[in-house]
């Protein structure tokens, strides 16, 4: 039987990557202020598990984003398909990723999505030619690798 999953990506700031995965990948940020609103009315979450961000209680140090066409637990708001969870961590990212996300834009469309995802934050690491591909190779803003295809 196949098995759902979500990527999770260890960060610094999980709302700020969020937020530039989002526009990136054209996803949604996952909305879970019903879920933080129960849990802080229940007593199970202190004020400072959650921050205000554009009107709503988003977590701390968890946020997500979901692909707009998939479902979503109302109850939650988590997304119920294809997903990314960042979530903080401590430490700095050190070294190179052992797992890396490629955006196909193809290549007629490739130079102005890295111009957009620059103007996002993103950064050029490097133009790649090599075994009959060709990317470019970027960094979001906390420094995590992805190529543009």
């Amino acid at each position: 039987m196949a098995r759902e999953w979500k990527l999770v990506v260890d960060c610094a700031d999980p709302i700020r990557l969020a937020r530039f995965w989002a526009e990136a990948l054209d996803y949604q940020v996952e909305d879970n202020s019903a879920l933080i609103d129960r849990l802080v009315a229940a007593g199970a979450v202190p004020p400072q598990a959650y921050v205000e961000v554009a009107g709503r209680k988003a977590w701390r140090e968890l946020a997500a984003v979901r692909h707009p066409d998939d479902p979503v637990d109302p109850a939650s708001g988590t997304g119920l398909g294809r997903r990314l969870l960042f979530q903080a961590v401590p430490e700095p990212k050190q070294v190179k990723n052992r797992l890396h996300l490629d955006l196909h834009v193809g290549p007629d469309g490739r130079d102005a999505e890295v111009e957009r995802l620059v103007a996002l934050g993103a950064t050029v690491l490097r133009e790649v030619a090599d075994r009959g591909s060709v990317h470019t190779t970027m960094a979001d803003p906390e420094g995590n690798e992805f190529d543009v295809q």
